[in-house]
């Protein structure tokens, strides 16, 4: 993927610049290592997309890594998951690594750390570390265990991969510098005791390393030459350094660069509470269209080429921003227009009757048939045939028996198009006990198929419809924010208070056109008027508005006046 004009990517000034000073030998390794503890979200999607594409870009190789150092919250389920999206999204990984893959030589490392007065064993609680660390401004304290004698720290560190100590009861420091204004430098913890059950190595450890012990050690075996982070790791990059620099390194010496993350307004990434939505059933799953997963992208029809093209597009910056999410899906909408069939759905269906329709011997209803566009944007996309007949649906809303001022739909009296078939006039209503309007007759001029009159007159709105006789029915999700505010949180300092509980809404009477019946699972359709409806890969007749038809995104630019 070239870089396109305007685009930012400091990124891949700094490869090229490696490249011409021959730092790596011309060789460029990337890798995306996420913890398989739950979902990857939309932000994860910047990271896969830097990782993959700067390899690509050099010809390189980019791995996946999985962070894989917590047994109490990581599963199998989610590593799988992890590679179909990453897969979804284009990419196919060089190689799948694990941490755990290195445990037996960290922990070799570790205990040279301890041999050469590098690290010791701190048998203190958690809390009383944290509070020993100071903060900024004041000063650290040094734990009465720093310089207990080498060889006791080993026999500590011993029982404790053993399995011995219970969890908390100590863990293993590096003895850098209590009053470095860096607090990750403040002797952090490089293992800690966990006694649950690893997802790989079972029951094989009872110590695991931390994320910045395994981390940059990791990069190092593998010949990772541009480890690539979001820029929350830039307060951690100089403890990245100093692991290295204790090292007899296999290989080159990897160099860690920051980029911004991906955010977004009404969006939540924490996987802290994404999980609690999941949890409290709040949402039904974490690939629920409203979910900002990738699997819920996915189930809602984003395609994943319009999320490559989003990430690209915005570059790469070294400082974090907001995105309207109206401009993610203003390129959804974008790619869908030239990719998506178009088909006739009644969401709110209301039975619209032509009384003067011509019947057959039988006295059925006569069937006409119209052949129409499948997509105006791709003529190699060919046409349908759709079926016409005396007894309609149309949307409810396009009906108004009163109606008001510059409403040029359909009401008494007044004629409208029914699209690509003929010109109607309403004339009166069908009403059930209670006064609702269950039915409109209408008559229809024989003389306009096609919906265009021969002697040249116009009508201001033309309509969609199905009919009746030939429909099929479907369920309609439709969605609005499953957050209310643009930065959720913002208020009260918790995004969950900013809910919206009306975030979805099912209409389980639609009825669509037969073609519908054709809708391969998980393929986005555009309703006509309506807007790009992705069907449901698992729930039959179900369909998910993946965006609408309108650009909120070219509205909101016109505002700012850009």
């Amino acid at each position: 993927m070239t870089k396109p004009a305007g685009a930012s990517d400091f990124i891949r000034d700094i490869v090229e610049r490696d490249n011409a000073e021959r730092t790596y030998a011309g060789r460029v390794q990337t890798r995306f290592p996420p913890e398989p503890n739950g979902y990857l979200h939309i932000g994860h999607a910047k990271a896969i997309i830097q990782d993959f594409e700067t390899a690509l870009a050099f010809g390189g190789v980019c791995n996946v890594r999985f962070d894989d150092t917590n047994p109490d919250t990581e599963e199998t389920e989610y590593v799988e998951a992890i590679i179909d999206d990453i897969e979804w999204l284009g990419y196919h990984p060089d190689n799948v690594f694990y941490a755990s893959d290195y445990f037996e030589e960290l922990y070799n490392w570790a205990v040279d750390l301890v041999h050469r007065g590098l690290a010791y064993v701190d048998e203190q609680d958690a809390e009383t570390i944290s509070a020993q660390r100071g903060g900024f401004g004041k000063p650290g304290i040094e734990s009465p265990y720093r310089d207990r004698p080498v060889a006791e720290s080993l026999e500590v560190f011993a029982r404790m991969r053993a399995g011995e100590l219970d969890e908390g009861a100590a863990c293993l420091r590096a003895k850098i510098d209590m009053q470095n204004d860096n607090m990750w430098l403040r002797d952090p913890v490089l293992y800690r005791i966990r006694h649950g059950h690893h997802h790989r190595t079972h029951d094989a450890w009872t110590i695991y390393p931390t994320y910045d012990w395994a981390h940059g050690q990791s990069d190092a075996i593998e010949g990772v030459t541009h480890s690539l982070c979001t820029l929350e790791f830039d307060v951690h990059r100089p403890l990245y350094d100093w692991c290295l620099d204790q090292l007899p390194l296999p290989g080159d010496r990897p160099k860690q660069i920051e980029f911004a993350r991906l955010e977004f307004t009404h969006i939540v990434t924490s996987k802290r509470r994404l999980k609690k939505l999941v949890e409290d059933g709040v949402v039904d799953g974490w690939d629920d269209a409203r979910m900002p997963t990738l699997q819920g992208l996915k189930r809602r029809g984003y395609p994943a080429s319009a999320i490559r093209t989003f990430c690209t597009e915005i570059g790469t910056a070294r400082t974090n921003s907001r995105h309207a999410i109206e401009a993610l899906e203003a390129i959804v909408r974008r790619e869908l227009n030239q990719t998506a069939q178009r088909r006739m759905a009644v969401l709110k269906p209301l039975k619209l009757v032509l009384t003067n329709w011509p019947t057959d011997e039988a006295g059925q209803p006569v069937v006409e048939h119209f052949e129409v566009t499948n997509n105006p944007e791709n003529p190699d996309d060919g046409t349908r045939t759709v079926a016409f007949s005396g007894e309609l649906v149309i949307e409810a809303d396009d009906f108004a028996e009163v109606p008001p001022p510059k409403f040029f739909r359909l009401s008494p009296g007044k004629e409208v198009r029914l699209r690509g078939a003929y010109l109607v006039t309403a004339t009166d209503v069908v009403k059930d006990t209670d006064g609702t309007i269950v039915q409109v007759n209408a008559t229809y001029d024989p003389a306009t198929r096609g919906g265009d009159a021969p002697d040249g007159r116009k009508v201001k709105s033309t309509m969609h419809w199905v009919s009746l006789a030939h429909s099929v029915p479907l369920t309609a999700a439709l969605y609005d924010r499953l957050f209310t505010a643009e930065v959720p949180g913002a208020a009260t300092g918790e995004p969950l208070d900013d809910l919206n509980p009306n975030s979805r809404e099912l209409l389980e009477g639609a009825l669509g056109e037969a073609a519908l019946g054709e809708t391969a699972p998980g393929q986005v359709v555009q309703f006509e008027r309506l807007g790009y409806f992705a069907k449901d890969a698992d729930v039959d007749g179900l369909y998910h508005r993946t965006v609408g038809l309108k650009d909120e995104w070219a509205a909101i630019q016109k505002r700012q006046g850009n």
